[in-house]
């Protein structure tokens, strides 16, 4: 399903207007995330966190964002169990573990490896030298631009370490 917003951003690029009138018409990372469609999970576990306006906030962010397939291959009941109001503390930190402060896009760093502080406080490992993986997470789909930010998609959920 392609959004009006969308053709509209499409139509301001193909007429030349200026990339600040099209970054205008951009979703945030919340938003683009929702339109996706393959993103339901993630979504939730946002909503379930309280964590939608800080992620529509100004940013930038990089959100490294499984997929629903990759909340699914969590051991049963991981995620029900997640979205419960009393682990709600345990939710932000996993959540948080896969936003970095910052927008890093994949040519700022094709051919290196990284670390990058998130939000969470702790650092992820970034190895981008063969194809892209993230604390051994794999991206699957890279640079999702969104007006605050870029979305990077993995195939796993990345865990933060336990303390």
């Amino acid at each position: 399903m392609i959004k009006s917003s969308n053709l509209l951003a499409a139509a301001i690029a193909a007429f030349g207007i200026t990339a600040g009138a099209a970054q205008a018409q951009q979703a945030d990372i919340v938003d683009t995330a929702v339109g996706a469609g393959s993103f339901n999970t993630l979504v939730a576990a946002v909503q379930a966190a309280e964590l939608v306006d800080a992620l529509k906030g100004e940013g930038p962010f990089t959100v490294f964002a499984p997929t629903d397939e990759a909340f699914a291959a969590l051991p049963a009941g991981t995620v029900d169990e997640l979205l419960k109001p009393e682990n709600r503390e345990q939710l932000v930190s996993i959540l948080t573990y896969h936003v970095v402060p910052a927008k890093v896009m994949s040519g700022d760093i094709a051919g290196k490896t990284a670390t990058a502080k998130t939000l969470s406080g702790e650092e992820l490992a970034i190895d981008a030298t063969s194809g892209v993986t993230v604390n051994g997470a794999k991206v699957v789909t890279a640079d999702i631009e969104a007006s605050n930010g870029v979305i990077h998609v993995v195939d796993a959920v990345i865990l933060p370490p336990a303390n």
